[in-house]
């Protein structure tokens, strides 16, 4: 276990740190880098030898982006460029440690670059290089009042959970959302992984319901880690839930996964758990509420089950137990989602009374169980309109 050090994000909690600083030291330094401001230049014309006038010239694009390539922050930003490509971690701190000799201000870029390198060096194994560096980097930028991104602070985790500390990385996040920085699927890893790596099951179900709250959508290597952790910690509830996100989420799954579904089934656990009795009506309406092929009652049945690898025939069939796969549709809330969203297009895009007319005449006389698109029957087969063609698809649904 590595030492643990202390997070240097404390100074989050005080909001002056996010103002921006106007000192006229820092504008003389940012007017010289050419940076995101419009960037003027100052020439004096003298009138006499005794008195003169300051011309103000407003530069172009080219001569900021010019300026800046040439000033010694993009000297920095280039040689910084260069290291990330390269993965070169000891040369980029050399060109920082230099940099800061010479008093040339860091900007968001310049950061994120370092961090980014520490916590890559960090993951590979080089913590006494990547970690210390890395933290001293993050302080550093937080003294200088350069707001952090979404960048900055998923970097800051990624050196979190290489010091083998997810509680910080957790927190890291948590100071993130709390300065309105949205966070990304990628934001999230360090800590879960942190947290599943370490077995603590309880913490890394609190970083996956933090980030379906963000309305983060968990992808493979998530919920096998999560899977993982559950199997492990006999969560049988988790495993069944994520089983279910699993199977909605993905069309197939790796071979690492797949070795986590097969040791679950295959153990004396699973072989012990689910129910003697259920009621089989409400197992029907699970499946048929769930869109098809998961009821979502638990596990049902108990005894070992039987662990195989098959191929299913072109019938839906599996040759080892019988049985037909169900089709699987979309669920009845993602249904509901589907109709609010044809809803707010349609509201947008034609006349808003004519379409909330027409949603109150089907609340009136619905529901129906057919919908027939006479646009597309009246088109069908030719290029004009023909009406009877509608009244012969409607005369065949209410015959049938």
């Amino acid at each position: 276990m590595m030492a643990r050090l202390a997070p240097p994000f404390s100074i989050f909690r005080q909001s002056h740190y996010w103002r921006p600083l106007l000192s006229s030291h820092n504008a003389k330094r940012t007017l010289t880098a050419a940076t995101n401001f419009s960037i003027t230049s100052l020439a004096r014309t003298p009138k006499s030898r005794d008195e003169g006038t300051t011309t103000i010239v407003k530069l172009s694009s080219k001569a900021r982006r010019k300026a800046f390539y040439e000033s010694p922050e993009g000297v920095l930003l280039r040689k910084l460029n260069e290291c990330s490509k390269d993965g070169n971690v000891a040369q980029a701190l050399c060109h920082y440690d230099e940099a800061r000799k010479l008093g040339v201000l860091l900007n968001l870029d310049h950061y994120n670059k370092l961090l980014y390198l520490c916590s890559i060096e960090s993951a590979a194994g080089f913590p006494n290089l990547g970690l210390k560096r890395g933290f001293e980097v993050f302080q550093q930028m937080l003294n200088d009042r350069v707001q952090p991104n979404e960048a900055t602070f998923t970097n800051a985790a990624r050196l979190a959970a290489a010091n083998e500390d997810p509680d910080m990385a957790f927190e890291l996040l948590k100071q993130m959302k709390n300065v309105a920085i949205a966070p990304k699927l990628r934001s999230y890893e360090p800590a879960l992984f942190g947290f599943c790596k370490r077995g603590d099951a309880e913490k890394a179900y609190l970083v996956d319901a933090d980030m379906v709250e963000s309305g983060i959508v968990a992808e493979e290597p998530e919920l096998s880690a999560l899977l993982e952790v559950s199997v492990n910690a006999k969560k049988e509830d988790k495993v069944y839930d994520i089983l279910h996100r699993l199977r909605s989420t993905l069309r197939q799954v790796s071979e690492s996964t797949l070795g986590i579904v097969e040791d679950w089934f295959n153990s004396e656990y699973a072989a012990k758990i689910g129910k003697e009795k259920w009621d089989v009506k409400k197992v029907r309406e699970g499946i048929a509420q769930g869109g098809g092929g998961w009821h979502g009652q638990g596990w049902l049945g108990s005894g070992r089950w039987k662990v195989a690898n098959t191929q299913v025939n072109e019938d839906g069939v599996c040759p080892l137990c019988g049985e037909k796969l169900v089709s699987i549709d979309i669920d009845p809330k993602e249904t509901e989602n589907f109709a609010a969203s044809l809803s707010k297009l349609a509201c947008q895009k034609e006349a808003k009374a004519n379409f909330v007319h027409f949603q109150t005449w089907l609340e009136q006389h619905g529901p129906f169980d057919a919908v027939v698109d006479g646009a597309n029957v009246g088109l069908a087969n030719g290029h004009n309109f023909s009406f009877s063609q509608v009244c012969v698809k409607l005369l065949n649904l209410l015959t049938h």
